[in-house]
């Protein structure tokens, strides 16, 4: 049974970083693309950036596109997601997602492994 166990995240001021992380357990970690989706209260969830699955290939949403850096460590099964600059909006439960499928996780992500989400709050 694959696991995917989210944390990192915090409460911070606008300009502000935090570094989330997501392990996973129970699988081949090098088999599938891992990518961070978020939702905020009243909105879809929406995605946010991914990693191919020898971590060579970022992919990431415009809103973190120059903010964000997505990265992964094999040998520790373990995605990160470095988050600088932060803005209110960005404020949001932080999910990841692990799929064999690089389409789904960069778009509404793969439907059979998710993390429980992390709480990433950004203050004005």
């Amino acid at each position: 049974q694959v696991q995917l166990v989210e944390s990192g995240g915090g409460l911070v001021e606008a300009g502000g970083s935090l570094r989330l992380s997501c392990t996973v357990s129970g699988g081949n970690f090098n088999i599938y693309y891992v990518g961070w989706f978020r939702q905020a209260p009243g909105k879809d969830r929406e995605f946010v950036a991914a990693i191919s699955k020898s971590g060579a290939t970022p992919y990431y949403a415009d809103s973190a596109k120059g903010r964000f850096t997505i990265s992964r460590d094999n040998a520790k099964s373990t995605v990160y997601l470095q988050m600088d600059s932060l803005k209110p909006e960005d404020t949001a439960v932080y999910y990841c997602n692990a799929d064999i499928n690089v389409v789904l996780v960069t778009t509404s992500g793969g439907k059979d492994y998710w993390g429980q989400g992390t709480q990433v709050t950004v203050s004005s």
